[in-house]
């Protein structure tokens, strides 16, 4: 364990962002199963507004480095992906 003064905030700090990604991640990785799931479902009135908070929480991740830019852009364009598919059918 630490023993310095500036350690130990380190070592604090280190755990309250620890969490808050978690939370972040966590928030985002349910919001992803939700828009999945409307889209599977069919409704296309709720779907477009759902894609486009999630597309926005996921450029949010992003941005603040809780997942890589490469992944967003993956979600993002898997997200589209499906949207079109189940659109189209």
């Amino acid at each position: 364990m630490a023993s310095h003064a500036s350690a130990l905030k380190a070592h604090r700090q280190n755990v309250v962002r620890r969490e808050r990604n978690r939370q972040m991640r966590s928030r985002l990785r349910t919001a992803l199963r939700n828009i999945r799931a409307a889209i599977d479902a069919g409704d296309p009135g709720g779907v477009k507004d759902a894609l486009r908070d999630t597309i926005s929480l996921v450029d949010k991740m992003a941005g603040k480095g809780i997942i890589h830019r490469n992944a967003a852009a993956r979600y993002k364009g898997r997200l589209a992906k499906r949207m079109t598919r189940r659109s189209a059918a």
